[in-house]
């Protein structure tokens, strides 16, 4: 998948209507069009990178500001005390269905274990 067919990429770039949650010049974050959870947000950098095992060295940088602005949306969206769940799907056995790098961000009820 390309920057042009990538789904996110076309939320990024305005041509896909999506609830924003934050957004700065590197990172976007979004609600779920189907949420898992009471509180579901994808958070995703604007740099096309198909997933987590295409990360190179260059990313370190982008990596913690996304894990950083996580930590800081879930205060803003009131789920930072109770507790919430971060996920990364890599690869097709891994679950992930949009090849671009992506965080579900999920709270607002108890999560169990095993996910799945």
């Amino acid at each position: 998948m390309n920057e042009t067919n990538c789904i996110f990429c076309k939320i990024i770039r305005k041509e896909i209507p999506a609830k924003i949650a934050f957004e700065n010049e590197n990172i976007l974050a979004f609600h779920d069009v189907s949420p898992q959870a009471p509180t579901h947000v994808l958070v995703i950098p604007k740099k096309h990178i198909g997933s987590l095992d295409e990360l190179n060295g260059d990313e370190k940088n982008l990596i913690g500001e996304i894990f950083f602005q996580i930590q800081e949306m879930a205060r803003s969206l009131g789920i930072s005390k109770s507790g919430y769940r971060i996920v990364n799907n890599t690869g097709a056995q891994g679950g992930q269905t949009v090849f671009h790098l992506h965080f579900h961000v999920l709270g607002g009820r108890q999560m169990t274990w095993p996910p799945g």
